[in-house]
Order: C-alpha cells, then structure tokens, then sequence
C-alpha cells in the first residue's frame, strides 16, 4: 500500500515537473529580456560569465531567442560573441539551412536592429537575475530528474543531481580548454574563414598590408599591442591614426591620453580625415565639419579623455572604461598614449619594477575587456640614433618586449621624413614573423601617418 502511493505521488510530481519544464519561461518582461538579448550579443563580458545561464526558448519573443541561440553557438565554436559585421552573413547561412523560419525572418532583422541600439547599463543586476532563474529552474529539472531516482531509493545519484543544480551561477574563472575535444571547433573557425563566412576577430589598423602580418588581422583582442619610436617620430601620430581608422571601421574605441590634449589630437584627426593641412583647418571650418559629420555617421564610437602624465594607473582606467561599459558602450580598441608615463598600482623605487607592473596590469585589462590595447614606448638612446631600432633598443626595460604581444618601431632617417617616407619594423611578435620592415610614406602636414605601403624590406 505505502508503495503504491510513493508510485503514485511520484508519478503526479513526475508530471508536474514535467509540464514545468516545458512551459519554463522568463518571467521578465519584454523590455528587460530584451536587455538580455543586447547584452549576450554585444558584451563579450557578459555573455562569457552568463552564457550557461541563458536559454533560448524562455524568451517570449522568438525573435529574442533565436539570436540568443545564435550567439551561443558562435560563442561555442569560435570563443567570442558575433561580430555585427558579419552577423548578416550568419543570418543568411541560418535561414538557407531552415534554421530561421520563412515567417521569423523579418522579426530577426527587426531585433537586430533593437538590440543594436540597446541601453547595457548594469549588466551586473540583469546577471544576478537571470543567476536567481536559472538556480530555480536548475532545482525544479533536479526534482524531475530525481524522480525515477526516488522509487530506486538511489540516494548517492539524487544528491548528486541536486549538488550540481545548487552550482548553478555565473561563471568567474576561465573555463578548461580540452585541446583533443577542441579540435573539431578550430577546424570548424578554419573551415568557415577558407569559405570566407568569417573574418578574424583583430581590430583593423585601417591599412590591409599591416592587418596581413598581424597574426588576428588586425590588433589583437585580449592582446597588448605597442609601437615604439624616438621622441618626434611620431608615435601619438600613429595612435591617433590607428584609433581613428578602427571607429571608421565600426568599432567601439577609446583614446586615453597622458601627453596629448584632446583638443590637439582632435585638430589632427580633423585634418587626416578632412585632408586638410593642420595649419589651415580655420580657412574653411564648415568643410571640415561636413567631412567629418559624414564620415562620423556610419563610425563606432570614438571617445577621448586627457590624463596628468604620471597620474593615470591601470585600475582608474579600468574604472573609467567600466563607466562606459555602464553606459552602454563596450570597446572593440583601447589606446593608452603613452603606458611609459602611467602610474603604477604600488611605486617602488625601482623605474624598472614599476614600468613592469604597468604593462603587466594593462595586458590584464585587456584580457579582461576582451579588448584590443594599444599602446606606445620610448626607444633608448642608442635606439634614437640607429637606422633601425631593435627590441633591444627599448627604453628604460626589456620587459616590456616581453609582456607586450607585438612590438613595431618607426625608423626614419633624415633624408627619408625630407622625402615623407618611414620604416615600420616589426621589432617582435608572440605569434606571427618578426625581423622584417614596410617602407611607408605618410604626409604629415596633413597628419596623415601612412597614405601608402611602399614595400617590405
């Protein structure tokens, strides 16, 4: 008698359980699952430590779940949420393979452009309240999969079950990577980059003979990128370009400097794009904002803030560009004019101790951000005076070669910066060639760093 009723209130639960878990759903309404939906497609951050969190069919706009799924399984195979700029390639790839409904495709597309321009303030709170779902949801599939677990009296399994819904949570330290497991994603990645479905993940430089010896095609995400060069050579020429030409390219970026006032790295900005001399930009100020609204309107973001030299330390920046991240806006490229003049987190007495925990922590954040940093340091003396600075040639520590994960120096001779040309030297790199150097010519008068790419050498 008593083992009938346990078989017949376990059945009744059973399928109590059962109906739960098909019926699950987001009980957020639909502006804040749409926020979900944002944040998993647009913050690498957020959706990293949410992603096992997030189930596709609670969305009550299917629109919401299918690009959540999307996300995901790009998330699975390449590491990294989809890039916007080929997420329409992805789409198309999804409904050819009846993966998106005929009837869906519209309120995909429409979606898109909702989470595009989406608020991703405190991503933090929309985490803690999809962790308190999901840990009910974990504990109510836990029940139903205890159920049959019950009337066999396994205790050992069922207490196994429910210790694995209570873990339930957001993920804080980086997942194992199994290499052998692995294979078939990165075969997958290259499969889909032959077919040219993708694009490597690197922030342009804006000039296609650069991104090619840049091992992500492009400066690297979670990667510290760095250009080296005497003073006067034209290092903050060089970042103010580099950064400009990733906005143009779409890109979220931001411009820290220690050296330069805004105002100046603007004026020069304002010139290369309006190609205008800098002296001259007051000759004819309404052609040059029509140059350069034109050009803004289809740019990423491009944000400036100016620091007291010696002052800035890793942990304000990071800071600073959690403030944005608040806002709404997450960096694809963070430039740092110049890490040889930040703070360190802790001075010593030791210039060397110092410059090393700066690069140190700055590589950090950049793994953190799942950004692109770039940055720029001083050659020694004897650097200054070489017709080509080498790694060695590096000022004040060598550790900075080994921390940053490409390293390029800008070499020019008197008679080439009379004839506007320079040398690009790829002083060192973690994951490509190194050794060789890219004859350029730039037009500085019209803060230009490069208008053409003469050769390699």
């Amino acid at each position: 008698m008593r083992s009938r009723s346990l078989v017949s209130i376990s059945h009744h639960l059973l399928m109590e359980a059962r109906l739960t878990e098909e019926a699950a759903h987001y009980e957020f309404d639909q502006l804040f699952q749409r926020k979900i939906a944002a944040l998993y497609l647009r913050d690498s951050k957020f959706a990293q430590k949410a992603r096992d969190l997030v189930r596709p069919e609670y969305f009550s706009e299917n629109a919401a779940g299918v690009l959540v799924r999307i996300a995901q399984n790009h998330q699975k195979t390449y590491k990294t949420i989809p890039d916007f700029r080929i997420l329409p390639t992805i789409i198309k790839d999804e409904i050819a393979a009846r993966r998106i409904r005929p009837d869906m495709i519209e309120p995909v597309n429409k979606m898109i452009k909702e989470v595009m321009n989406f608020d991703l303030s405190n991503p933090g709170f929309v985490r803690d309240q999809i962790t308190d779902f999901a840990k009910h949801q974990a504990i109510e599939k836990a029940m139903f999969d205890a159920l049959p677990l019950l009337e066999k009296r396994d205790w050992d399994k069922i207490g196994t079950i429910f210790d694995e819904a209570r873990r339930v949570g957001v993920i804080t330290d980086s997942e194992d990577y199994d290499y052998w497991k692995e294979i078939t994603s990165r075969t997958q990645k290259r499969e889909d980059f032959k077919a040219g479905k993708i694009v490597r993940d690197g922030i342009t430089t804006g000039y296609s003979g650069i991104d090619a010896y840049l091992y992500h095609g492009g400066w690297g995400r979670k990667e510290l990128s760095c250009i080296m060069g005497p003073a006067k050579s034209g290092k903050s020429l060089s970042l103010g370009d580099f950064t400009k030409n990733a906005a143009i390219a779409g890109h979220n970026t931001f411009y820290g400097s220690c050296e330069v006032a805004c105002s100046i790295i603007s004026d020069r900005l304002d010139a290369a794009i309006s190609d205008t001399l800098i002296r001259e930009l007051h000759k004819d100020p309404a052609a040059v904002e029509a140059a350069i609204t034109k050009i803004g309107a289809g740019s990423g973001a491009l944000k400036m803030r100016e620091f007291p030299s010696g002052q800035l330390k890793p942990s304000q920046l990071h800071r600073v560009l959690e403030e944005y991240r608040n806002d709404g806006i997450v960096f694809d490229l963070v430039t740092v004019d110049y890490a040889d003049i930040l703070a360190s987190e802790y001075r010593s007495d030791s210039l060397q101790e110092n410059l090393r925990t700066i690069y140190i922590d700055l590589r950090a954040l950049a793994f953190e951000m799942n950004a692109a940093f770039l940055t720029a340091t001083q050659t020694n003396r004897a650097g200054a005076t070489a017709t080509t600075a080498k790694a060695t040639d590096v000022g004040d520590d060598f550790n900075k070669v080994r921390t940053v994960d490409v390293l390029i120096g800008i070499n020019a001779t008197d008679a080439e910066k009379k004839s506007n040309e320079a040398r690009l030297f790829w002083a060192a790199s973690r994951n490509t060639e190194d050794g060789f150097t890219l004859r350029i010519r730039q037009d500085r008068q019209k803060m230009k760093f490069l208008t053409k790419i003469l050769g390699r050498e």
